[in-house]
């Protein structure tokens, strides 16, 4: 297994070690619920720094850009960022990303997730326009600070000014000698920012926040919590509700497929699709006792299967349990109940409005 810069914190902090997409990652410290719902209402720190970076530089930057991905890279400017989707010729999702904008119409971070930092850069490579595209992900450690006192603990590391950038907005800055980007972009659904670090400071500021945000209830925040926070928003995963065979319409993702910009891998095929949809991704609660998981059979009461369960945990906030899965589009309305099939046993459910729950509408 690789390990980030962090292991050795995650080992001090007393974490529990696990392998996740080939990487030594802490699943829990103190434990899921609590780090959960510390998110929720103090700030937690994540470790994110098996994330790949992906540099696309040159004046054929913004063209190869358009061409790989689905959102519109021109709108950009320096400073913003967007998220995005690498789509193959069918018009199934390669990964989703998200773009930030280091130079305009010159250089760009492309961000992509940990199992797939390879094969993207091998496909970006592949389907290159003429830019030059570096692998810089071992030269980057990254942190998210997230929960609803993030930004005040990232204005005591940073300063006030910290507190200007707007949502999918980031700052460089220097400092030690490095260059950083600090991103207000995150997995959970609160407030917070992505921190991307030359790897030889990282240590340094993981124990920063923990002494700063000390008085803000800081705690340090592993993948099972991560995985509770970004189901109660619905939020997508690779290799869950994201995979090669998955249509970026059917998974609800059409608001960043910018058919106007131009030719662009996966838009015949999606433009195709339109009105023809199969299947849509919905939220669900459970009616009757059980937990729906990865995979598990969505069944309909005349006893047909209607779809599978993407992903589904016990909330932490709403203390009982929800899901998300792909269902035929008949089955996809508010409302409409069917059963999950729990270990040979059919649970109702029932399809509700998404995200579960919404922090930043209930602050």
């Amino acid at each position: 297994m690789r390990k980030t810069v962090l292991n050795a914190e995650h080992i001090r902090l007393g974490g529990r070690m696990v392998d996740f997409a080939g990487w030594h990652m802490p699943v829990q410290y103190t434990g899921v619920i609590e780090e959960h719902q510390n998110v929720r209402k103090n700030v937690g720190l994540f470790d994110v720094s098996h994330m790949g970076e992906i540099i696309v530089s040159g004046a054929k930057s913004l063209e190869t850009l358009q061409w790989l991905t689905s959102n519109d890279v021109s709108v950009l400017n320096i400073g913003q960022a967007q998220y995005s989707l690498l789509l193959n010729a069918q018009g199934g999702m390669v990964d989703d990303i998200i773009v930030y904008c280091l130079e305009k119409n010159q250089k760009y971070l492309v961000c992509v997730n940990a199992s797939n930092v390879e094969k993207d850069f091998k496909w970006m490579s592949e389907n290159n326009k003429g830019a030059e595209i570096i692998n810089e992900s071992d030269l980057w450690a990254q942190v998210a600070v997230q929960g609803p006192k993030a930004e005040n603990l990232m204005a005591q590391v940073f300063g006030e000014e910290i507190r200007k950038v707007k949502y999918f907005e980031f700052l460089k800055v220097t400092r030690g000698g490095g260059t950083w980007y600090l991103a207000r972009t995150g997995y959970t659904g609160e407030d917070g920012f992505e921190i991307f670090v030359p790897i030889q400071q990282a240590v340094g500021f993981w124990q920063e926040l923990l002494e700063k945000g000390r008085d803000l209830g800081v705690m340090p925040i592993g993948l099972g919590a991560r995985d509770t926070l970004r189901t109660e928003m619905k939020y997508s995963l690779y290799g869950n509700e994201i995979t090669a065979e998955t249509s970026a319409l059917e998974a609800g993702l059409g608001w960043v497929i910018k058919f106007g910009k131009g030719p662009f891998i996966g838009k015949q095929a999606l433009e195709a699709q339109k009105g023809m949809l199969k299947s849509r991704l919905i939220g669900f609660k459970m009616i009757d006792k059980g937990i729906p998981r990865h995979d598990y059979p969505l069944i309909s009461f005349d006893n047909i299967e209607i779809g599978r369960v993407t992903s589904g945990t016990m909330s932490p906030s709403l203390s009982e349990p929800i899901g998300i899965g792909y269902v035929k589009k008949d089955w996809a309305a508010e409302g409409k109940e069917f059963f999950v099939q729990i270990r040979g046993r059919n649970a109702r459910a029932h399809v509700v409005k998404t995200p579960f729950v919404n922090p930043r509408a209930d602050s």
